[in-house]
């Protein structure tokens, strides 16, 4: 590992065992960052944090359901134990689930909401002491061209990835003379596991056949093609480098284009 732009940094990247997250938790380790892996796929996450100390980097994993606010204090002296400080919390752990909102059950609605705005909610409370002990630090909040926009089948989600987008500009002027930055980044169509996950109907039941991102990139996504976590990744490492030390309550969209004017058609 050669870039150390993150160099004595300590970080925490929730969901970090797949997808987008294992994507982060690599790419800040490359830049230098000790990382604290968390997620409740014990088997991947662990595997994410040998990958990355194979490679040179310093990675750890721990079991955290972000919902479970009695375990937050522990994650947090977890990482200042082993790093001796926290300075970067990506807030990367969530779900989808897919139902038109006439159907979906209120214990879908309260489950996406728990995992997708409350998890991140306890993220940046529990974040922030620690930051203000080193003079400062960066929160990146996931959320989703969700969050811009409306979507059928995606109310719900929209809710919650909105939420974020908005919690990220408030926390950002509250904490800005702490010199804790916070923004938001908004993927748009990403190949990761999470497409294979997608539960729909008013049950949450798994869908009969896995959406394919390729197919649909094709027909909505102006650069025509898919991407990938390691684009969503790099949008991260600049938000939690000096080169972003400027920018807070801001929202970074990688989305090969698709928020940026009307209904794109497929090509022939």
């Amino acid at each position: 590992m050669t870039d150390k732009q993150l160099a004595d940094k300590g970080a925490i990247v929730t969901g970090g065992a797949s997808g987008i997250g294992e994507a982060c938790s690599e790419t800040l380790a490359r830049a230098g960052a000790s990382v604290l892996i968390t997620d409740v796929d014990d088997l991947r996450g662990k595997e994410v944090a040998a990958r990355i100390t194979k490679a040179g980097g310093t990675a750890h994993y721990l079991n955290h359901d972000v919902r479970d606010e009695a375990a937050w204090p522990g994650v947090i002296a977890e990482a200042e134990k082993r790093f001796g400080r926290l300075d970067i919390m990506v807030a990367n752990a969530g779900i989808g689930i897919m139902s038109p909102i006439a159907t979906m059950t209120l214990a879908d609605w309260q489950k996406q909401q728990a995992i997708n705005l409350d998890g991140v909610f306890l993220s940046i409370r529990h974040s922030i002491p620690a930051m203000k002990k080193v003079g400062g630090g960066s929160i990146v909040l996931m959320s989703s061209i969700a969050g811009l926009r409306g979507a059928p089948g995606l109310a719900a989600y929209s809710a919650t990835k909105g939420g974020v987008r908005l919690l990220a500009k408030s926390v950002a002027l509250e904490h800005a003379a702490d010199n804790i930055r916070c923004n938001s980044v908004h993927p748009g169509i990403i190949a990761t596991p999470i497409w294979e996950k997608i539960p729909t109907g008013a049950e949450g039941n798994q869908r009969n056949a896995p959406i394919d991102p390729a197919e649909r990139a094709a027909i909505s996504v102006p650069l025509t093609r898919v991407g990938t976590a390691q684009d969503v990744a790099n949008g991260v490492l600049f938000l939690c480098t000096e080169s972003a030390s400027y920018m807070t309550g801001q929202e970074i969209v990688i989305d090969g284009g698709m928020t940026a004017g009307g209904r794109v058609t497929k090509r022939s």
